[in-house]
């Protein structure tokens, strides 16, 4: 017989895990796009590019670390970041 003990379910918790999971999904999406933008500088920029590609790098980990910790607006600084590569890209490119 199975006993009727068991709790039931933390709804307060399984959502703020759930946003956490799409908090990250965000960030991760354009933090990833962001990394494609700075291996297209990589490969096919000058030594500008590869310099601006570097500090990108740099900041694209910044701008997650602070995503992370901001919570549901942390999109926004990888966000900046991406717009901020895909101009230098197109200048240097």
């Amino acid at each position: 017989m199975s006993s009727n003990s068991s709790s039931s379910m933390d709804y307060a918790e399984h959502e703020r895990t759930y946003e956490g999971f799409i908090n990250f999904s965000k960030i991760g999406t354009i933090a990833v796009l962001t990394i494609v933008i700075t291996l297209a500088m990589f490969a096919f920029g000058g030594t500008a590019a590869v310099v601006f590609g570097w500090i990108l790098t740099i900041a694209n980990l910044v701008a997650i670390a602070a995503g992370m910790a901001l919570g549901e607006k942390g999109w926004i600084p990888a966000a900046a970041v991406f717009v901020l590569a895909g101009l230098l890209a197109l200048v240097t490119i």
